[in-house]
């Protein structure tokens, strides 16, 4: 039986309030940390990267977890609610530091609720995706799935990535007053912010929770974290996606680190908010129109290992032209729209291609091992998502400490903008662009040696698992 279209739009809503959480974490977390509150930009990428790897642990464990549950709610439901529920009130916590705290104490708080905010996001987020195979059966209707829900969790991102620095100024402006410092106002901001979010996001995976059924429980055996991790060791494929997730994410990911300073500190005008919400704003609807339009559209004419490809090439072609525009003097926001435009259509068709790829990689996994484990397969997509934010903000917070970007003390009042150096602008400036293509280069090479999941090799593999492709 077909999912209904209240049960899609559900499913949808429940992956905007989820990426709406964690774009507000993964894009922001290292400037609040580091811009306002003062802590070492080095000591936040420690912490960031420390987090992840924590996760190299944590994420899998919870894939046995899930996948042991049963209850009369289902498998998944209620550690989706429960994850919901915990992860939205470290969000707020993490964003929420005391302003008693200072020097130690603010790196321990950031470091304590970080690592609690990663684990409380793994609760939810592997059974999330975990449900798109038990939902459907391999095919149109997995493919249309996957591509609904990364389209509507690519609204999450945009709307956090269009509204978050506009928001926090007008907030922290309205509590504190327009005479407060910048620094003073950015942290209000944020604050109530992160509150805003974290009640949306509970109230939209009630309704998922509430709305979707699981219609189909697969029959999972049950295994030990040792067993999991030799399945995946075992599932090439998989192990291919999770290589090239990490690489294509941090490319974009340091990116999206460092392009608040970009505004902030290079192109550095008096209404630099201003500037950098018109450019999120377009880049986050290139996004979802990518996700929406151009993904069904190319979809029609390619298969989506060809899709992959174009979409590679897109992305490089932007981070030339932004290189380009990088060795100018350019000041003009609207020019930097050309670039922005092949890189976020990129990445708006490359989120859809990554859940469908591991969706194959689970019915591949059964077809080679004798076993389906979607919910450790899936917790890998959490895992290296997380871990490319963490290596990303690694690099973006060594940019930053090499060329002494931002970073001012708590206690200075900012109310004016100020210009990086000539020196910290160009090592800016290529950090966001060099790096990223020699990542995006290697993760290609390493997709095109090794992913071999056809069209016609998944046909193969449905028919001789007795399902209808």
């Amino acid at each position: 039986m077909k999912l209904t279209g209240k049960e899609k739009v559900s499913y949808g809503l429940g992956a905007v309030g989820k990426d709406m959480v964690y774009m507000l974490s993964a894009s922001y977390v290292l400037y609040y940390y580091q811009d306002i509150l003062g802590v070492s930009a080095f000591a936040m990428g420690v912490i960031l990267l420390v987090a992840r790897i924590f996760d190299a642990f944590n994420d899998p464990i919870m894939g046995v977890i899930v996948a042991k549950t049963k209850t009369r709610w289902g498998k998944f439901r209620p550690w989706l609610l429960i994850g919901t529920v915990t992860n939205a009130v470290m969000l707020y916590l993490l964003y929420a530091a005391p302003p008693s705290l200072d020097g130690n104490g603010v790196v321990i708080y950031a470091a304590v609720f970080y690592i609690l905010w990663g684990v409380t996001y793994t609760m939810m987020d592997i059974p999330y995706w975990s449900m798109v195979p038990a939902f459907t059966n391999s095919g149109k209707e997995r493919e249309n799935l996957s591509a609904l829900a990364r389209s509507c969790a690519g609204v999450g991102s945009a709307l956090i990535s269009i509204v978050a620095i506009i928001t926090v100024k007008a907030i922290g402006t309205a509590i504190e007053g327009a005479d407060a410092s910048s620094k003073i106002i950015e942290r209000t901001g944020f604050k109530y912010l992160a509150l805003i979010v974290s009640v949306l996001f509970i109230i939209f995976t009630i309704i998922t929770c509430v709305t979707i059924k699981e219609k189909s429980s697969v029959d999972m055996k049950t295994a030990s974290v040792k067993d999991m991790f030799r399945a995946l060791i075992q599932n090439d494929q998989a192990m291919t996606m999770v290589i090239a997730i990490v690489l294509v994410n941090t490319a974009v990911y340091i990116t999206n680190n460092l392009v608040i300073y970009f505004f902030k500190y290079d192109i550095a005008n008096i209404s630099w908010q201003n500037d950098y919400t018109l450019f999120t704003t377009f880049s986050g609807g290139m996004q979802i129109i990518a996700m929406m339009i151009l993904f069904p559209l190319l979809r029609r004419f390619w298969d989506t290992i060809k899709i992959f490809y174009i979409s590679i090439f897109s992305a490089l072609t932007g981070y030339l032209v932004l290189l380009g525009l990088a060795l100018t003097r350019m000041k003009n926001i609207y020019i930097l729209f050309i670039p922005a435009f092949f890189i976020n259509a990129a990445v708006g068709i490359l989120n859809v291609l990554v859940t469908i790829f591991l969706a194959n990689t689970v019915d591949y996994g059964e077809w080679k091992n004798k076993r389906r484990d979607e919910s450790v397969i899936f917790s890998m997509q959490t895992f290296v998502v997380k871990l490319a934010s963490g290596i990303a903000a690694l690099v973006a917070s060594i940019c930053l400490s090499v060329f002494s970007i931002g970073g001012a003390s708590t206690d200075e009042v900012v109310t004016e903008v100020v210009k990086a150096s000539d020196t910290a602008v160009i090592g800016l400036r290529m950090t966001m662009t060099i790096i990223p293509m020699v990542v995006l280069v290697i993760a290609v090479l390493i997709f095109k040696k090794k992913y071999c999941l056809t069209e016609k090799k998944l046909a193969e593999i449905g028919l001789e698992l007795g399902k209808e492709k």
